[in-house]
């Protein structure tokens, strides 16, 4: 993770941006030293929030406590990719 002053940042902000959208790359901006923020690109944070939904599945799982689900079939047929 890089870590840049937002004094600094400022006049980068394109090119931060850029960095974390399509190198996947964490870019924190710190304020006096201390990390305020980070930039990550969108699907840095849709595989995390992807994998907290599996372990919160996982788990579920394992304590029996999973409620009636959809079937697969029903799913295909939901999102319009089968008849």
């Amino acid at each position: 993770m890089v870590e840049i002053a937002i004094s600094k940042a400022r006049s980068e902000l394109g090119d931060l941006v850029r960095r974390a959208a399509h190198g996947r790359e964490t870019i924190a901006l710190t304020d006096h030293g201390h990390v305020a923020a980070l930039l990550v690109s969108p699907q840095v944070i849709e595989d995390l929030e992807d994998a907290l939904a599996l372990s919160e599945y996982e788990r579920r799982k394992a304590e029996g406590t999973l409620g009636e689900g959809v079937p697969h079939e029903e799913v295909g047929r939901l999102l319009g990719l089968r008849p």
